[in-house]
């Protein structure tokens, strides 16, 4: 009887520790989900082509703790989260969509629920959706779905690195790269280097929808 008892003496011991063990998996938790939402942070302020100051000035915080934000070295309130979304021209919801999925490789994205980004040089609700968020450092490629809508907007001329492919899903577009233009119908595709100045010159047949695809280059290969 008395071993009985003993034994369920450990046991309870045991039930009454776990809490504790518990607490270093808790924690590392929370430092991969404040790495994902960093990671997915950082590619949307960059396809923007903004600033670590320039996201920090429109959230409220300050550089330095975007910095870490973006790093994992901090994890978000709630509060921060919505600044830092609005800020980015997206929904709190994108800045938390990696956390706990499994890197398993691959990606699905269904219709409709692409990443929206905001452009820019579109003023007139013309969409960007990122078809694929790429983890990492640093970026291979990028694919948007674009739909434009609005024939009276006048377009910048777009420079990047890298290589653009764009394909005509529907509608017409006229598309000016460096002197040229280039009329462009449902099923024609266009291919050119990302620092010639770029961008639809005239918008023939609204909706237009298309898909582009920008490359970049790796470094070690230079």
């Amino acid at each position: 009887m008395l071993t009985i008892m003993h034994k369920t003496a450990r046991r309870a011991r045991k039930k009454a520790a776990s809490p504790r063990t518990g607490r270093p998996k808790a924690a590392a938790r929370e430092q991969a989900s404040a790495g994902e939402l960093g990671r997915v942070a950082r590619r949307i302020r960059d396809s923007q082509g903004l600033t670590l100051a320039d996201v920090a000035t429109l959230a409220g915080i300050s550089a330095a703790m975007l910095s870490r934000l973006e790093t994992g070295r901090t994890s978000p309130s709630l509060e921060t989260i919505v600044s830092l979304a609005e800020a980015l021209g997206v929904r709190p919801s994108h800045l938390l969509q990696e956390i706990g999925i499994e890197d398993e490789g691959a990606q699905i994205v269904h219709a409709g629920q692409g990443l929206e980004v905001v452009r820019r040089g579109t003023k007139r609700g013309h969409t960007y959706h990122l078809l694929a968020a790429q983890r990492g450092p640093r970026k291979v490629f990028e694919p948007f779905l674009v739909t434009l809508t609005d024939k009276s907007e006048v377009f910048p001329g777009f420079e990047h690195p890298g290589t653009e492919f764009i394909h005509l899903l529907s509608g017409e577009i006229v598309y000016r790269l460096g002197r040229r233009s280039y009329h462009l119908r449902p099923g024609d595709s266009l291919t050119f280097l990302g620092d010639i100045a770029h961008g639809p010159e005239k918008l023939a047949k609204v909706p237009i929808r298309m898909l582009s695809i920008i490359i970049y280059s790796d470094p070690a290969e230079k």
